[in-house]
């Protein structure tokens, strides 16, 4: 932008710039620019975001990240507005306070002679106020640019000029305005003035005052409220003041003595000392929440009557001790503070009922959090708490938080029988055990323990909590659930998804209220038979299993069938318990006697929603599903079914969605589609189909069909027999992309003649003008004869016509419009960008869960994305080291603001602009149909082989490197921690459910204009050169990524990415089989296409069969048990002949199981790295035993690039807390702080020969025998922790083709160049150990040693031991301090115990019993003692050693004290046994049984 002046036409009213400058020395400083200077640049605190997977190659561009604003001489240009709309823009120093430019403005800015008092008001946010003198224009202008996502480098100055009224705007206008006169109330009990502009109190509340029950000035510019209107308001119970910019409470506030509730939230109060609120005697509520407060008044607690108290949102450090005093408060909230202890006084809140302290840093619970007798909910998620034990001593507690926090064991044994619901997900969790209960039942009815760590469930614990109704356990390990999971008899719902469940418990079928099971992305093989006998389940979700076959309904034991007398034809079961074939039940006529007619079992009646795609289901699997009549839901996608019965349909009437994508169908039943009169969603896509039935037209209530990625061949000619789209007329989503040779235009009948009519007709049936409700079109790889035929697209439809390939990169899209039917995503894809064969766009704009209005957002921001861009890259400054990462940033930010003119500025003239209307305007008046509108927006810009990914919202982007996901942008989470930071510092607040300002989720959007700048659309930029590893890159909206994990995700579309396009389709349909309901759009592009001299294409004179054929997904072999592995591509054969053994093996294996309760979960880790590895870098498992695998590879290579792959992996595995704190799994770095050591250490050899091969009898797979085997083990017995040892054989290969230093082996041209490519990325560290004996071997082995380049500081470790002192982190023991002292505590009571006394601390005598006196023995029977003297001294410091001698002390001492006791109880029973022997002149054998009883204990 240029420094010249510029001259407005004079019809915009505009003045010519003036300098405003400072007439004075200016002392004081504004509160505006204390704050710009304490949070300065707060919002890219995102920048130190850990993306670990991209540190090699992508970096997330921050040398523009926000700096410090430093104060200069340097001029900024400002618009100050008149009252009547025009402006004037002035040069103001960012020094000038509004006492400096007053008399120029009343010079330069009013136009005429009328010298009555103007003052300058600020209007921003939805709220007016009037500048104080020592407040700076110019630098309140630059603090809401940085705000709103601005950088220096964009030259804030001059975008000061520019039309900033949605962000901030001045105005210079006579302070004798006063309310609107036009204000009409309804009734004056309960008045609302919310945002109203108000200086003063309107007169009619002043006549009125003394009725008023309920006012709201909230968002209006007044700062003080006159003393008699205060006082005349007798019943006024609440008055709420938020939002008003305060930065005191009113004077006269104090004076309302009725006042019962107070808000005086989203302010900028700093203290409440003046605010006198102790005058409040009745005051029961206080709301002050998203201030800048430090510290509470001295004279809270006099507030006897205060019951809730909300101080969320502050500056506290440390929970004021005041709060303690309040013995009447029952609600308190302290969320999203800096607090990271709470006070030992808290305890004195006895009557507190509910405690919220959401996203704080408490660590540490004291001790007399146990006198909280009356705590009903605690939520303390997203703390850094470690032990729930505290919770056991508050006997009312109903309802528990605590998600995202560092809880590794859960104990239920002493759990409050109160506890209603348990919320404990996102923790290390390994261990949840309950042990001896007392006889009194839990109460607890929601447990959800998921995303955690736990691997097994014991019986004895699950069938202890009787009154579960919900159950959630999934993102764990366990393999099994027990079997005492039928013992809940009001189990609900159960909730096991993302586990490695092999198996449901056949107890199953005993849960007669259960309604829904969810048990998606597992490795079940089966479906329990007694899931029949459920009578309430409405729901299954069985999704990405391996299920091949559906049980029978049961031939025995069926309950009755309900009064309706609904029956089903069920066969009866064949002998031997065989499954019917399809053509006994459905397929042919049968001129047998049919047989009996009799109830189907409960489950039939039921059920409603099933999904079982991904699995293994056949043509055979499908009989059992059309006993399900009321079906409204069924999931068939991605099975291997070819033909379905032709009566498939015959009880399914009530289908409403039907979903049969990725199947091998070349055509669908149509006996009985017509009776499918309530189906509205039908999925076939990535089939073999060729043609649609007619009959399909007859469904009238179809409104989504999906056909893409089939072999469709349209002939306008077969309209009689084929379907054709216009038979649908009430179709909103019809995509028939990816059919590569269906071409849509009018036939010509050839040489019969047709009518006029008839021609018409034609035409119509390839046009889709008649589909009036058509919002999602899509026609990519698909042929049309001629445009008209190709509707318009608008903001309420997609239209696509591309082809599937963009400068040599094929991709694929899909998409789904969700619940509600409305669409909201908009894509861009732009090849050839700016004319450039190497520069491409890809763009995604929209919300998965919108307003009606959000498609007007997506659609503008879709229309102007490429001509903004193109224009701010045309304009960077190569002299500034301006990059793309400039344009990016200032394309959003411009977008923003365009967007926001484009909505507001169109509804100026269609408002009534009264003096009322004009001063309650907050920047622009706000259109009420786009309030709450916003859309996330995700831009993937190519030029050559770099990548540059911006987003802003939940959009994200994942690249594949061989098969790792990697995030390449940021998710922005307003819980994120630097987000949090940037939304404080901007003056919002976060609620403690997440969302802003409790309505928005996403911290970075463009709109949401209402909360403008607190969300912006600033975006994060990542910058990634691609490299032949780069596979292909997942586009994705939160339709995807709330349901499916990253990882999961490059599994799934890597199965498929031969045809991104029907990748993308598995991607959106398994979101919609895992949850998804809303807007979801998925974009895959194969990057790798980038770096392939020649991209492989479908050519169209290719036979049909053979590309249908191509699509064919076979199912993988049936011996493999894992989802997961199933997903990935098949084992390498067993390897023979010339090959390379790899032996591992964990260190200190056998000390971790025995000592380590973590262990059974880092095993479960360590074996999926491993396993899912090997199958990436082409590896066979000969055998595992124990911790310890046995591997071959038919290449060295190969082998070599799956050890170091471990190596690094091994760092970055989500370890349990158990193993992290251990001698053997702490954090080591190296000298230059390189983490080089985390987790478990895995020991590797590798050899290379030509072993004896030969299968095992036993288990069909291939072993491996002789000298070159042991060779190989024994190498893998020298090695440490963290090393590969190999071979001379190995290292004359890595000469050969990795370093080049040596001459080709005979086998060095067998080498994968995939495995040399990635070895080179990773380097490697090569260091010689010698001459080394092997045992067992005559002839020794020159071994070396291999490190990854990223951990190569290992060498320096010292062999076969723990990280040194001096490297690792600090350590944190298994036990803390605190609760050595607790063991301690309870060793002192049972030791008093045994002396027939009870022990007390000084301090509970003191609080309990005060008349009791010291001394070691008193009459009542007390042991008194300080337990600071009883214990050695325990500190932070101590070591673990330390700890470890004193427990086992403790342990001893428990141990003697419970024989004295066992003994004393035995001499109680005594007496009785000597009575029996008198009695009876002997012993008899009951009487011997309880001696000998006696005697045992």
């Amino acid at each position: 932008m240029s420094d010249g002046a510029w001259t407005a036409p004079e019809s915009w009213a505009v003045e010519r710039e003036e300098v405003f400058g400072p007439e004075e020395e200016v002392h004081s400083v504004s509160e505006e620019e204390s704050l710009a200077a304490s949070s300065s640049r707060s919002p890219d605190n995102g920048s130190a975001y850990n993306h670990t997977g991209t540190r090699r190659r992508g970096r997330r561009e921050s040398r523009h990240s926000h700096k410090q604003t430093t104060t200069t001489n340097k001029f900024v240009r400002v618009r100050i507005y008149r009252d009547d709309g025009s402006y004037h823009v002035a040069q103001i120093l960012p020094t000038s306070t509004v006492a400096d430019l007053t008399p120029s403005l009343n010079a330069k800015v009013l136009l005429d002679q009328d010298r009555e008092t103007h003052k300058l008001y600020l209007k921003e946010r939805g709220r007016e106020r009037v500048l104080a003198p020592t407040e700076r224009p110019a630098a309140i202008t630059r603090r809401r640019l940085e705000q709103a996502g601005y950088d220096q480098a964009d030259s804030l100055d001059y975008i000061a000029a520019e039309d900033m009224t949605f962000l901030l705007k001045f105005v210079y206008k006579s302070q004798l305005l006063g309310p609107p006169e036009d204000l009409q109330f309804n009734e004056l009990e309960y008045v609302d003035l919310t945002g109203c502009g108000l200086p003063t109190i309107p007169i009619i509340l002043h006549k009125n005052a003394a009725s008023i029950v309920y006012l709201n000035l909230s968002r209006n510019p007044m700062v003080e409220i006159p003393l008699d209107f205060i006082q005349s308001c007798a019943t006024l119970r609440e008055l709420r003041l938020s939002n008003m910019a305060m930065k005191k409470v009113p004077q006269s506030v104090r004076h309302s003595a009725s006042l019962h509730r107070l808000d005086l939230s989203c302010n900028r109060i700093v203290d409440l000392d003046d605010a006198a609120l102790e005058r409040i005697p009745e005051l029961n509520s206080l709301k002050l929440q998203n201030n800048r407060l430090e510290q509470l008044p001295w004279y809270l607690p006099r507030l006897c009557n205060l019951k809730y108290l909300n101080i969320s949102n502050n500056k506290f450090v440390q929970l004021p001790s005041v709060i303690c005093k309040l013995p009447a408060l029952l609600d308190l909230d302290v969320s999203f503070n800096m607090i990271t202890d709470l006070p030992e006084d808290i305890g004195e809140l006895v009557q507190l009922e509910k405690l919220i302290f959401v996203g704080n840093n408490v660590s540490k619970i004291p001790e007399q959090f146990n006198r909280l007798v009356n705590l009903k909910v605690l939520d303390c998620r997203r703390n850094s708490i470690s032990d729930l034990s505290f919770t056991h001593a508050l006997p009312n507690l109903e309802v528990l938080s605590a998600d995202h926090n560092y809880v590794h064991a859960l104990d239920l044994s002493h759990w409050p029988r109160t506890t209603q619901r348990l919320e404990a997900s996102h923790n290390d969790i390994t261990l949840l055990k309950l042990v001896t209960p007392t006889p009194m039942p839990y109460a607890l009815t929601s447990l959800d323990v998921s995303y955690a760590k736990l691997s097994s469930l014991d019986d004895f614990t699950l069938s202890h909590l009787s009154s579960l109704q919900h159950l959630t356990l999934d993102h764990n390990l366990f393999r099994a659930l027990p079997e005492a999971l039928g013992d809940l008899n009001h189990l609900l719902t159960l909730s096991c998804s993302d586990n490695h469940l092999d198996a449901l418990p056949e107890s199953i079928g005993r849960l007669q209220r259960l309604e829904t099971l969810d048990a998606h992305n597992n490795s079940l093989t089966r479906i329990p038979a007694s899931i029949w006998n459920c009578a309430s389940l409405t729901m299954i979700n069985v999704t990405s299993n391996l299920i091949e076959v559906w049980h029978d309904p049961p031939g025995t034991g069926l309950v009755s069938p309900p009064s309706t007398g609904i029956t089903l034809d069920v066969p009866p079961d064949l002998p031997g318990g065989r499954h019917y074939p399809v053509r006994n039940l459905l397929s042919e006529e049968s001129s047998h006697i049919p047989a009996p007619v009799r109830p189907a079992p409960p489950l039939a009646y039921s059920l409603e929603r099933l999904y079982v795609g991904e699995n293994r289901l056949t043509d055979e699997s499908l009989p059992p599903f059309t006993v399900f009549k009321e079906l409204r839901v069924l999931n068939l996608s991605f099975n291997v079914i070819q033909e379905m019965p032709s009566s498939f349909f015959r009880n399914l009437s009530k289908l409403e969605e039907l979903y049969l994508s990725g199947n091998q169908l070349t055509s669908i039943p149509t006996e009985d589609l017509y009776k499918l009169t309530r189906l509205s969603v039908l999925f076939l896509n990535g089939n073999k189909l060729q043609t649609l039935p007619h009959e399909l037209g007859k469904v009238q209530s179809l409104m989504v069909i999906d056909v893409g990625s089939n072999v469709l061949r349209y002939n306008i000619n077969n309209w009689e027999f084929d379907w054709n789209w216009n038979f649908n007329k009430n179709l909103k989503y019809l995509n028939l992309s990816g059919n590569k040779r269906l071409e849509i235009k009018p036939e010509k009948s050839g040489n019969k003649p047709l009518s006029a009519n008839e021609e018409e007709s034609r035409a119509i049936l390839a046009d889709f003008s008649e589909l009036h409700q058509l919002r999602v079109l899509g026609l990519m790889d698909v042929t049309t004869a001629f445009l008209p035929n190709i509707p318009d697209e608008s903001e309420d439809r997609r239209v696509r016509t591309s082809l599937s390939e963009v400068n040599k990169m094929s991709y694929g899209i899909a998409d789904n419009l969700g619940r509600n039917g409305y669409f909201s995503m908009f894509d861009l894809v732009q090849p050839n960008f700016r004319e450039n064969q190497d520069e491409a766009v890809f763009a995604m704009f929209g919300r998965t869960h919108a307003a009606l209005s959000n498609n007007h957002l997506s659609k503008y921001l879709h229309d102007n994305f490429l001509r903004q861009f193109t224009d701010h890259l045309n304009k960077l400054d190569k002299a500034k080291e301006e990059s793309v990462t400039d344009a990016l940033r200032r394309t959003f930010l411009r977008l923003n603001k365009l967007l926001h003119d484009s909505l507001y500025s169109s509804a100026l003239p269609h408002r009534k602009l009264s003096q009322a209307s004009v001063s309650t305007s907050a920047t622009t008046p706000f259109d009420a149909s786009y309030r709450g509108t916003g859309a996330d927006g995700i831009v993937l810009y190519f030029t050559g082989k770099t990548l540059y990914v911006a987003n802003a919202g939940q959009a994200l982007a994942v690249i594949s490197c061989r098969g790792s996901a990697e995030v390449i942008s940021k998710r922005h989470n307003p819980f994120d921690r630097g987000e949090t930071i940037r939304i404080r510092a901007a003056e919002g607040w976060i609620s403690p459910k997440g969302l802003i300002h409790d309505t928005i989720d996403t911290s970075r959007a463009f709109g949401f204009f209402h909360d403008f700048p607190v969300v912006n659309a600033r975006p994060d930029v990542y910058v990634r050169q691609l490299m032949e590893q780069d596979e292909f890159v997942i586009v994705a909206n939160s339709g995807l990524w709330d349901y499916i994990s990253y990882q999961t995700a490059v599994d799934i579309a890597r199965s498929e990415i031969s045809d991104p396009m029907i990748a993308a389709q598995k991607l959106r349909d398994f979101a919609i089989s895992y949850g998804s309901d809303g807007s979801t759009m998925i974009m895959v592009i194969c990057v790798a296409d980038l770096f392939q001299s020649k991209q492989p294409v479908v050519d169209s004179v290719l036979d049909p069969d053979a590309y249908g054929a191509g699509k064919n997904r076979r199912p993988k072999k049936p011996d493999i048990a894992d989802r997961t592995l199933a997903r990935l591509g098949e084992e390498v054969p067993p390897p023979v002949g010339h090959l390379c053994l790899v032996f591992t093996d964990i260190r200190n294996s056998t000390q971790l199981w025995e000592a380590n309760a973590g262990m059974p979960t880092a095993m479960r880790l360590h074996n999926s790295l491993l396993r899912r590895h090997l199958r990436i870098c082409g590896g066979y498992v000969v055998k595992t035993e124990g911790d310890a695998f046995m591997c071959s590879f038919p290449t060295t290579l190969a082998a070599l690039w799956w050890c170091l792959t471990i190596q690094v992996q091994l760092l970055h595995e989500p370890w349990p807390l158990e193993i992290l704190e251990c001698g053997e799994g702490r954090e080591a770095y190296d000298a230059e702080g390189n983490l080089i050591a985390r987790g478990l250490s895995v020991r590797m050899g590798l050899h290379c020969g030509t072993p004896v091969c030969e299968p095992d009898p036993i288990t069909n797979r291939m072993d491996y025998f002789g000298p070159m085997v042991i060779r190989a083990s024994r190498l893998s017995g020298h090695a440490a922790g963290g090393q590969i040892m190999c071979s001379a054989d190995v290292v004359r290969e890595i000469n050969a083709r990795i370093t080049e230093t040596g001459p080709y082996t005979e086998y060095s041209e067998f080498q994968p160049p995939t495995a040399i490519e990635a070895i080179r990325g990773m380097g490697i560290k090569v260091i010689p150990v010698g001459e080394i004996k092997l045992k067992g071997l005559e002839v020794p082995e020159m071994a070396t040693l291999i490190y990854p380049a990223q951990v190569a500081g290992r060498m320096f470790m010292v062999p076969n031991s723990a990280p040194t002192s001096a490297s690792v982190a600090p350590v944190k023991a298994q036990w803390s301090v605190d609760q050595v002292r607790e063991l301690a505590l309870l060793c002192l009571r049972f030791e008093a115990l045994a002396s027939s006394r009870v022990f007390k601390m000084h301090t509970e005598l003191d609080l309990r019993d005060t008349t009791q006196p010291s001394g070691v023995n008193n009459p009542r029977g007390y042991l008194e003692g300080d337990l600071k003297l009883l214990l050695p001294p325990l500190n932070d410091k101590t070591t673990e050693h330390e700890v470890m001698t004193l427990l086992d002390s403790l342990l001893t001492r428990l141990e003697n004290a419970a024989s004295t006791l066992a003994l004393k109880a035995m001499a109680e029973d005594s007496a009785a046994i000597l009575s029996i022997l008198r009695n009876h002149g002997g012993i008899d054998g009951r009487t011997l049984r309880v001696l000998s009883s006696s005697l045992g204990r």
